[in-house]
């Protein structure tokens, strides 16, 4: 049995989107149904309507009513209708869910790809693995063009590929032995504008031999709903015919709808992932159950904060270039615009180190918490958002901030820190200096004085001034303040009340 949600997300965002649902019980899907032909066939239990013939609102709260009578799981309508509030209100009432069909999907196509859902949802076979069909499909597209094949995404990472790799070059096999395009064949290629053509929806691109030894190109865009999902490759002998080229681009739509499949089935894991993540940070739970459930073990981990406000999609493409490569998957959550990111005190494949060296490479702001059990990630989570303070307001070099190498600026930040609430920085000589029109100058010179004690030519170096300046503001500062500078305890309370000031 599938319901009305799960057919939508098999199919992805990319094409159908819930405007209203019906949760108890939520009715199983059987059928599709063209609206057109709804008075010879009828509408029956279960079944997907699809509004082709609908042309307004009113047409479209018409045919939700007959859906509803007749107990359809839902109808699908494309923009504006779907969204209308009178087409809402009616499928309330009639307890008929309402799905919304991307404006550029075409009717046809969507009838064959909601019908292989369904027929995939009754043979449980098709769940076997998330690449075992794709691989068939690379071997049947390769039998159409007479030529070896890679089925590759959007991002030029190899899905899948044919038999036959031994006839090509070396350029499909670097990218078959890296799972994806190399950036130097990838720069050949969007040399010759073949990218720019991918975009723009040719339905086939043939690229000549190159100088460099590398083979003739056929390609193909695989598209849904005017996006671009991925690609298809052929490296053919020479120019292929029309006939040939045609019956290749026909396997692009069947690509497509595995792609879709799979792009739904990492969305459903990664959103499941993140919920348990964001339980496991906070502390939530049956911590020991959850990171069971996330293959955590019973190493010690770090929870790495990464600064990436922006919008889902960069920080998504973040993610991707931070893990590749990395290894295993890290467990990973979104929390206000932070990416979270657990990985093992380890090193090796997916270890805190290789993670380390990737986000020295990509440079966002980062900062990691101490080592922690399974039980204790909350609090390295926290000691990861502590460091990654210090590194949005300066107090530590970026880009990035590892909490236990940086204790020092933490010691000093939290001192001031409740130095500041407790008003220390307000009682003593200090407040005479601080009225000075020319504090500042005060301030700065008797801070690196005191963080430099028998040291003047390293304070005069801090200050970037010259040591008998330095000599000669300290005898200023020691005229106007009212207190021993000889003494340690004198010395070491200005310099806490400074580093409130300055810190805080």
């Amino acid at each position: 049995m599938i319901t009305v949600q799960g057919v939508v997300d098999r199919m992805g965002p990319t094409l159908l989107r819930t405007v209203h649902t019906v949760l108890d019980p939520a009715p199983a899907v059987t059928d599709v149904v063209i609206a057109e032909a709804v008075k010879r066939t009828g509408v029956g239990t279960g079944d997907l309507v699809l509004g082709v013939a609908v042309a307004s609102t009113q047409d479209a709260v018409e045919l939700v009513k007959h859906a509803g009578e007749n107990g359809a799981a839902a109808v699908l309508l494309k923009a504006p209708h779907a969204a209308r509030s009178a087409v809402r209100g009616a499928a309330q009432r009639c307890r008929t869910a309402v799905v919304e069909v991307h404006s550029a999907t075409a009717w046809a196509q969507l009838v064959w790809l909601l019908r292989s859902v369904l027929d995939s949802a009754a043979d449980e076979a098709v769940d076997a693995g998330p690449f075992g069909d794709l691989f068939r499909l690379a071997d049947a597209a390769a039998a159409v063009v007479d030529a070896p094949v890679t089925i590759e995404d959007a991002n030029s990472r190899v899905l899948a590929y044919s038999a036959r790799q031994d006839r090509t070059d070396p350029a499909r096999v670097s990218t078959i032995m890296g799972r994806r395009v190399p950036d130097d064949v990838l720069a050949r290629f969007r040399s010759r504008g073949v990218f720019r053509e991918l975009s723009r929806g040719r339905t086939a691109i043939f690229v000549p031999a190159q100088q460099d030894g590398t083979l003739p190109r056929l390609i193909v865009p695989v598209r849904m709903g005017g996006e671009l999902l991925g690609s298809m490759w052929a490296v053919v002998a020479g120019p292929v015919s029309d006939e040939r080229a045609a019956a290749f681009a026909d396997a692009a739509p069947v690509v497509a709808l595995h792609l879709l499949r799979r792009r739904a089935r990492e969305d459903s894991d990664r959103r499941r992932s993140a919920e348990l993540v964001r339980s496991v940070l906070e502390g939530t739970g049956s911590v020991r159950l959850v990171a069971a459930e996330l293959d955590l073990g019973d190493d010690q981990h770090r929870v790495v904060a990464i600064d990436a406000q922006s919008d889902e999609g960069i920080r998504l493409a973040l993610l991707e270039k931070l893990t590749g490569g990395v290894g295993r998957r890290p467990a990973v959550a979104d929390l206000h615009g932070v990416l979270y990111v657990i990985v093992p005190d380890r090193p090796g494949a997916g270890g805190w180190p290789a993670l380390r060296g990737a986000l020295a490479e990509a440079g966002p702001l980062a900062a990691a918490g101490a080592p922690a059990g399974v039980t204790e990630l909350a609090r390295s989570r926290a000691e990861a958002d502590e460091a990654l303070s210090l590194l949005r307001v300066g107090l530590v070099d970026g880009p990035l901030a590892v909490h236990d190498e940086v204790w020092q600026v933490l010691v000093l930040h939290r001192t001031a820190v409740a130095s500041t609430g407790a008003g220390v920085a307000h009682v003593g000589p200090l407040a005479r200096l601080r009225s000075r029109d020319d504090a500042d100058w005060y301030l700065d010179t008797l801070y690196e004085w005191l963080r430099h004690p028998g040291d003047p030519r390293a304070a005069a170096a801090a200050l970037t001034i010259h040591p008998n300046t330095l000599r000669y503001r300290m005898s200023r500062i020691t005229a106007a303040v009212d207190a021993d500078l000889g003494d340690p305890d004198t010395r070491l309370a200005l310099l806490t009340q400074l580093i409130a000031l300055r810190w805080s």
